[in-house]
């Protein structure tokens, strides 16, 4: 029995996948939030190359990977795929458990996966400078890796509370030459009007966005790039799902259920959506796919699925999507890229349609289970990854109960090596299990805007 499963550099996936075109019916269209019309590629030229915006809208099932991208990824890709005999054996399960490990990248995450294609593609254009926002600062990190490498300069809006509790990651940002803000920040209208509603806000996601948004709208040399949610970053991340296929058709096995952690959506889509293609084909009908979020932020499970925006600040289009609504401020739970009041429109709605499903956990016990995983598999994985180790595990022990024999497939997103502050608080008991109450969630939904006709 294998414990790693390998590919060679020639069996990488030489296209993304796309699955818009194995959708039931086309998906709701992004909308002007001026106007409330659909996009067109017009609309979005002003923060996004072409390429992107044209991937983004694509209706082509597979969309070729540049070399030049191709050539970078290689410095980790493949990843490894690992059987998981050992927590398999301190559970006492029958459950098969495996973990694509996107942990060896550069930058420890999934993200450059996408972060290297995106500032390839702006490269290409003549843009200069990348704006972007971070929760945890796994994405920042990863697109100043990937700016660095294409010689663009980069500047990142951190959440205030991830900035305060990760300072490594913004050490890493630093190291590959990109400038790190804490946001809200005063260097935009955006983030001055919410320091001037509440100074000591924590920020969110959504505001760091509004930040990022307004930075590249009003510089000409400057393009936003989004390290979640939209259809062209989950596109990316697909290399991840079409290896983990190679890889466990090579030990002849085929998952019975698939797992990823939540925010945007995009490590969850990426590992998740070639699978999916396979139950929207009606090949893998049984095939349970499981979308895994913090109790405290609970967008799929708790949100409303209708027409929002992606920020604060109201700058970005209208995204159909579970959405807990766009001035949601979640509480500073150690996840911090999961702290998002949306969701990626795909996501949404493979989930609204039941092809796949959504749970939650308080984050006292997805480190109870990331510690299990550390002493048994050997990995420290990030807060976030952690929901979908819990949730393994969860599968794992139902398969001990039942008697069940089951391929269980999870996405280990990302290593925890920066995140020990929040194990230290683990430890001396400081973690608090907050669920964000129905009564706020109500309030801040009362704000979406209304769109005629939806």
């Amino acid at each position: 029995m294998k414990t790693k499963i390998l590919l060679d550099e020639d069996q990488m996936p030489r296209q993304w996948y796309n699955i818009l075109p194995d959708l039931p019916s086309p998906l709701d269209p992004p909308l002007h939030p001026g106007t409330g019309k659909p996009l067109v590629p017009d609309d979005l030229k002003p923060i996004f190359p072409m390429e992107l915006i044209r991937q983004e809208m694509s209706d082509r099932k597979f969309i070729g990977i540049p070399s030049e991208v191709r050539d970078i990824l290689l410095l980790w890709r493949p990843t490894p795929l690992f059987r998981a005999h050992r927590l398999e054996k301190h559970l006492g399960t029958p459950a098969h458990i495996y973990y694509k490990y996107e942990g060896v990248s550069p930058p420890g995450s999934h993200k450059p996966n996408t972060a290297v294609a995106q500032a390839y593609y702006n490269m290409k254009e003549g843009i200069q400078r990348i704006a972007t926002e971070t929760g945890a600062g796994q994405w920042g990190s990863a697109l100043a890796f990937a700016t660095q490498l294409f010689g663009l300069a980069c500047t990142i809006y951190m959440v205030r509370s991830s900035y305060a509790q990760k300072p490594y990651r913004k050490s890493m940002m630093q190291v590959w030459g990109a400038e790190c803000i804490p946001s809200p920040s005063t260097r935009t209208k955006a983030g001055q009007a919410v320091l001037e509603r509440d100074p000591q806000t924590t920020g969110s996601l959504g505001i760091a966005i509004s930040e990022a948004v307004e930075d590249a709208a009003t510089h000409p040399d400057t393009n936003y790039s989004l390290g979640s949610v939209l259809n062209h970053v989950c596109l990316h991340q697909t290399v991840i799902g079409q290896e983990c296929r190679e890889q466990l058709a090579s030990v002849d096995e085929y998952p019975d259920v698939v797992i990823g952690c939540v925010g945007g959506g995009s490590n969850f889509a990426g590992i998740s959506f070639p699978f999916a293609g396979d139950k929207l084909k009606g090949k893998r009908k049984d095939l349970d796919i499981i979308a895994v979020e913090p109790a405290s932020c609970p967008t799929l499970t708790k949100g409303l699925y209708t027409y929002d925006y992606g920020d604060v600040a109201g700058l970005t289009p209208l995204l159909k999507m579970f959405t807990l609504g766009h001035d949601f401020v979640p509480p500073s739970i150690h996840a911090g890229g999961l702290r998002y009041h949306g969701d990626s429109p795909i996501v949404s709605r493979l989930v609204h349609d039941g092809v796949m499903r959504a749970v939650s956990y308080h984050q006292s016990e997805v480190f109870d289970a990331a510690q299990t995983f550390a002493r048994t598999e050997g990995i420290i994985v990030a807060p976030e990854t952690s929901h979908a180790v819990k949730a393994a595990i969860d599968e794992a022990l139902a398969c001990r109960r039942n008697g069940q024999t089951k391929t269980i497939l999870f996405n280990c997103s990302g290593h925890g090596n920066f995140d020990m502050s929040a194990y230290d608080a683990y430890y001396a008991g400081q973690l608090v299990d907050y669920e964000y109450p129905d009564k706020l969630i109500r309030e801040a939904l009362s704000r979406i805007p209304r769109v005629p006709g939806t």
